[in-house]
């Protein structure tokens, strides 16, 4: 089995609305691409990383790498406008060895070894993984509507948690399922690769992950991973 990690590193970051790339900013005065890029490093089952960055942040993360001593990175490649795109990019740059492609967000820093192999190993069975937490709360599905220019939004119903999970990254595929996901649906706009896959009639299977696996997107996110590091110390 030959495990390849991509790693996305790429995103603009909007919202988190910092003059520095998200992935590089400090949490305990670790990088936050660095707590995850450690973790894959150090998987028995992971042949080797390939990193996707921006044009602003890919001399940093090359630095870091280096200082870091992150020894499986295979290629450090640039990505692209959307996220599958970025994906695509790191799918080129795969081994042609290479026969399982493990998928993880680089804003998520807190990993976990034995879920990043729970995962592997159960898309060696299944051909294709996530990780993800079952809902703990209350989900509604809403409308909205404009009335004199304002916008208003109302519930239009509530929905079954029990039957609800989030879903994180890792995602673990076969070589050639995820290849042909992005060949047949690469074009549309979705916010994980297990969705590209599922457009192929194949099932997904999930693995239960941790809910301290969070991705920082927002500021306040930040505030959070600053004191699940403390957790992890």
């Amino acid at each position: 089995m030959y495990v390849s990690a991509i790693v996305l590193a790429a995103g603009k970051g909007t919202r988190f609305k910092s003059c520095i790339s998200k992935v590089l900013v400090k949490i305990d005065s670790q990088p936050i691409l660095i707590y995850c890029l450690k973790i894959l490093n150090s998987n028995p089952y992971i042949r080797d990383i390939i990193v996707v960055a921006s044009m602003l942040n890919k001399e940093a993360i090359s630095r870091l790498i280096r200082q870091y001593r992150i020894t499986k990175i295979k290629s450090l490649v640039l990505g692209g406008r959307r996220r599958q795109d970025s994906v695509a990019c790191g799918l080129e740059a795969l081994d042609s060895r290479c026969d399982m492609v493990l998928i993880h967000d680089g804003a998520r820093p807190f990993i976990d070894d034995k879920i990043v192999s729970g995962v592997i190993k159960e898309a060696k069975v299944s051909y294709a993984a996530a990780v993800g937490v079952p809902v703990n709360a209350t989900i509604k599905e809403v409308v909205s509507y404009k009335v004199s220019g304002v916008r208003k939004t109302k519930v239009k119903k509530t929905l079954d948690r029990s039957r609800l999970w989030q879903i994180q990254t890792p995602q673990v595929f076969k070589k050639q399922l995820i290849l042909d996901a992005y060949k047949r649906f690469g074009d549309l706009d979705v916010t994980d690769d297990a969705a590209l896959v599922e457009k192929t009639g194949k099932k997904v299977s999930l693995v239960k992950g941790s809910y301290l696996n969070i991705k920082i997107t927002t500021p306040d996110d930040l505030l959070l991973a600053k004191a699940i590091a403390r957790h992890y110390r």
